[in-house]
């Protein structure tokens, strides 16, 4: 699995991630803030399965 989220990428969805998850446990929305689950785990590990199918990458270009 190469990386192909972006910084920004990843910290929004981090922060949307677990921000869907507060609101669960504070039972504002909930069984559906479940679903902050995915984006939490693809920011951590920054690598998304739906960018691989669709051709997206979010990643600066490295330069040699």
């Amino acid at each position: 699995m190469k990386t192909n989220e972006g910084a920004i990428d990843r910290v929004l969805r981090i922060a949307v991630g677990i921000l869907l998850l507060a609101l669960t446990f504070n039972n504002t929305i909930g069984a559906w803030g479940w679903i902050g689950v995915v984006p939490l785990l693809t920011g951590t590990i920054g690598w998304c399965p739906l960018y691989t199918l669709l051709g997206v990458n979010t990643c600066p270009r490295k330069l040699n």
